[in-house]
């Protein structure tokens, strides 16, 4: 192999020359204590980076035993390791030229710690790092003595600097580590606890801005159990702590507006991933089957059986194999809910705020004034009791206004500046003082749709001459082929890194998986059983370091809502009794 000699070398006779002479440098370079790999050479100053990829041997990486195993350590390891690097390369300038010239950037993990391809720790110690570097050029011509300083220099004392252990203090790496393996354990005891969340005594919930999902500074008020629901949970390193159990069943979160609890439901639904140490939400756990679910005007919903919620539509129009290509805010939400559920989750999470109203309730005034044979929607009201009591499904949702739920519900929070009471008697009392005279509306069990069999190639992701053409322009969108998937309305989506690998992981669909005409549920098992065994890097064709796990329920919920999606005639799409 080459040494980082001959490459300094090369790139100083490149200097002067047309910028597709960089491909001179693909490949593997020697740079003793690592190896640095030219994976991809942009061919145009204009076009994205080149891909570049450095493994630290364990006797240079040195790393602790407990940094490397087991697996949700090695995780806190490598998320720890990228923020660092990440930042290093965001206060690292890049070098006068055209364009982005001699920058050097690598995908920082954010809050949350999730698998990801910038930085991963293997489980014999060694450490490798994905990123790019913008070769630098004036015009189309190369600066080849600029870009050996940047590669052969720069570059390699941020390595350096950043991802051996010994480059940060024996502490922080172990906390960082700690953490991860502190919110598994905390998760896995979910069950056995009878809980569907947990929010530990102390944490901080509340976010700078909408954008900005760092920890409130400040002002933030800790976290507070009430004393009826505080629950104790044993964890690896933290300990004994306590904080707040969510049980199985259908829990309200009430309150005024502004008291926080929209601010507790959204800690609640991103809970389903780990968090870094200091945001706050480290000892936030939620079971990894829940889903939040809400409104969505406009989007497209294909042969979903969202009977058991809508029904005798005027022209009769089939709810069994509901398709539309413009949902409104109630057929929107059944399908969502339809489609979790088809997923496999089993807790359903829900705002008020974001949710069709006439979908969420029809008080009594509205029943006396339009009977139910003039109403198709039985709302969810009147099947989230079912849904607990013969599905299984959890159901967490916030309310301000809607005080006939409180005739249904297992537990009553409210949240009074941005503490939590339980008062669930005071609730039951309210309910039996005050009945509302409301009245059911079942006008059958409500029986999950049959899985459907998505048709191969209406996930094509081709686009004119390419075979597979996949762009995230922003932090909601995927553009599939000729397609534009909207995924605005997931809100537990949190990182764009996991907007690319979705889009992957379709086109792998398409690909791989779709002969013989697989159920979508089969599909999504076999999905978690390529991750499992071979991580993010199973699901695309070329080495990168942008992608971020993602759940089984965000791929359907993507696959869900590509407008060309088509589901084979004698998949049933759904039935009923």
């Amino acid at each position: 192999m080459r040494d980082s000699h001959d490459l300094a070398e090369a790139l100083v006779r490149l200097d002067g020359r047309g910028y597709k002479a960089y491909k001179d440098v693909a490949g593997g370079w020697d740079f003793g204590d690592f190896v640095l790999h030219f994976d991809h050479v942009q061919g145009d100053p204009y076009a994205a980076p080149s891909r570049v990829r450095v493994l630290l041997p364990a006797d240079t990486a040195r790393l602790l035993p407990d940094a490397v195993t087991p697996p949700a350590r090695a995780l806190g390891t490598a998320a720890f390791l990228a923020r660092s690097f990440a930042a290093r390369a965001r206060r690292t300038p890049g070098v006068d030229g055209t364009g982005p010239a001699g920058e050097i950037r690598m995908e920082s993990p954010g809050q949350q710690v999730l698998p990801q391809t910038a930085v991963m720790v293997h489980p014999d110690g060694t450490v490798e790092a994905r990123f790019t570097v913008s070769l630098p050029a004036q015009g189309r011509r190369i600066l080849g003595r600029a870009a050996a300083r940047v590669v052969t220099d720069t570059l390699p004392r941020m390595v350096r600097e950043t991802l051996p252990g010994t480059a940060h203090d024996a502490g922080d790496l172990a906390l960082h580590a700690d953490v991860n393996e502190d919110a598994e354990a905390l998760r896995q005891e979910l069950d056995t606890l009878g809980l569907v969340a947990f929010v530990a005594d102390g944490a901080r919930l509340p976010r700078r801005s909408g954008v900005d999902d760092r920890p409130l500074e400040g002002e933030a008020v800790p976290f507070a159990s009430p004393p009826s629901l505080r629950v104790s949970v044993e964890l690896p390193n933290a300990g004994r702590i306590t904080g707040m159990g969510v049980p199985r069943g259908i829990t309200l979160i009430v309150g005024g507006g502004f008291h926080g609890k929209s601010t507790l439901l959204r800690a609640l639904e991103t809970g389903v991933y780990n968090h870094r140490p200091g945001d706050g939400r480290e000892r936030v756990a939620t079971r990894s089957d829940a889903v939040k679910v809400r409104a969505e005007d406009g989007r497209a919903v294909t042969a979903v059986d969202i009977s058991g919620f809508i029904d005798d539509l005027p022209l009769e129009r089939d709810t069994t194999r509901f398709s539309t290509a413009d949902a409104s805010g109630s057929t929107s939400q059944a399908a969502a809910i339809v489609e979790a559920l088809e997923a496999g989750a089993g807790v359903l999470l829900a705002d008020e705020d974001t949710s069709a109203t006439n979908f969420m309730i029809r008080d009594r005034r509205m029943q006396e004034l339009v009977p139910k044979s003039g109403e198709p929607i039985t709302p969810f009201i009147d099947r989230a009791r079912e849904l607990a009591d013969h599905h299984g499904v959890s159901i967490v949702l916030v309310l301000g206004g809607s005080g006939d739920y409180l005739d249904i519900a297992d537990t009553v929070v409210v949240m009074n500046a941005y503490l939590p009471a339980e008062i669930t008697e005071e609730a039951r009392a309210v309910a039996n003082r005050l009945p509302t005279g409301r009245m059911a509306e079942r006008p059958r069990p409500f029986v999950p749709g049959a899985p459907r069999h998505p048709v191969r190639a209406s996930l094509d992701p081709s686009r004119g001459h390419r075979a597979e053409s996949i762009k995230v322009p922003d932090d909601r969108t995927i553009l599939y082929g000729d397609a534009r998937i909207d995924l605005t309305a997931l809100e537990q989506v949190v990182h764009r890194g996991q907007i690319r690998a979705l889009g992957n992981a379709m086109a792998h669909c398409h690909a791989r998986l779709l002969s013989g005409d697989p159920p979508l549920t089969l599909l999504l098992d076999t999905v978690d059983g390529i991750l499992r065994a071979g991580g993010l890097d199973a699901i695309q064709t070329r080495l990168t370091g942008d992608l971020v796990a993602f759940r089984r329920f965000e791929l359907a919920a993507a696959i869900n809502r590509l407008r060309s999606l088509a589901v084979h005639a004698g998949s049933p799409g759904g039935s009923r009794e």
